[in-house]
């Protein structure tokens, strides 16, 4: 693997937890990373250190570095800090162009290609990847990093995968949203993303045991999620 950087190990591993193939109470073994990126261990730490700074990885004494465990009331400001920024993104008045339209509905249509197949991590990744995108979209993207982290902590607050019911509703609401645009009805937009973000809060509220860590899952854990198309 060539030209991998702290900050690149710290995206993999947001990913990862966007994919929902990270849970929350996960061990991260430094020598496991290590030999994964093909990296030294002080350039893992580096990488560890910025996600610790993000609040995404902790530190435990002899224990090593583990995901973090949200609790309910960090749950609740995560979703809460996702309503603020997701409402005011679609609170500006204007027509979006079609350009945005366009890419918006490609996405939606890569989250049903997803809902179909087999691949949950894929589904996953995409289900939440598209509140990036639509900031990206519109033109917010000092706020795409920003809600990335935001969205990357809401996911973390679940720990299990979406069912395919559960991903439909979501992709469902996520092309409502998308109409709305289309039609101008910017109103309707920002409640409608709000509705969302309550549904998807309300379904993460139900407490599930995560899976038990192991260092072999890492390499599989950590490989680039396979979005449908390469320039995304």
């Amino acid at each position: 693997m060539t030209d991998v950087t702290p900050t690149t190990i710290a995206a993999r591993v947001v990913e990862a937890i966007l994919a929902q193939k990270l849970s929350p109470g996960e061990r991260l073994g430094e020598q496991q990373l290590a030999e994964n990126f093909g990296v030294s261990r002080t350039m893992v730490r580096e990488a560890l250190m910025q996600l610790q700074a993000r609040g995404f990885v902790e530190v435990q004494s002899r224990r090593g570095w583990y995901v973090v465990e949200p609790s309910a009331e960090e749950a609740r400001d995560a979703f809460a800090a996702r309503r603020i920024i997701e409402a005011g993104i679609l609170a500006e008045s204007g027509r979006p162009l079609s350009k945005v339209i366009r890419k918006l509905r490609e996405h939606i249509a890569d989250e049903k290609r997803a809902i179909a197949g087999a691949d949950a991590a894929t589904r996953a990744f995409l289900l939440a990847d598209f509140h990036v995108c639509l900031a990206d979209q519109m033109g917010h993207r000092l706020l795409c990093d920003v809600l990335r982290d935001l969205t990357a902590r809401t996911t973390l607050a679940a720990t299990l995968f979406q069912s395919t019911h559960e991903a439909g509703q979501s992709c469902a609401e996520h092309a409502a949203i998308v109409a709305a645009l289309e039609a101008g009805e910017l109103k309707r937009a920002r409640q409608l993303m709000l509705d969302h973000i309550g549904n998807v809060e309300e379904a993460l509220e139900a407490e599930v045991a995560a899976s038990p860590a192991a260092d072999e899952r890492l390499r599989a854990t950590l490989a680039p999620v396979a979005l449908p198309r390469a320039s995304r």
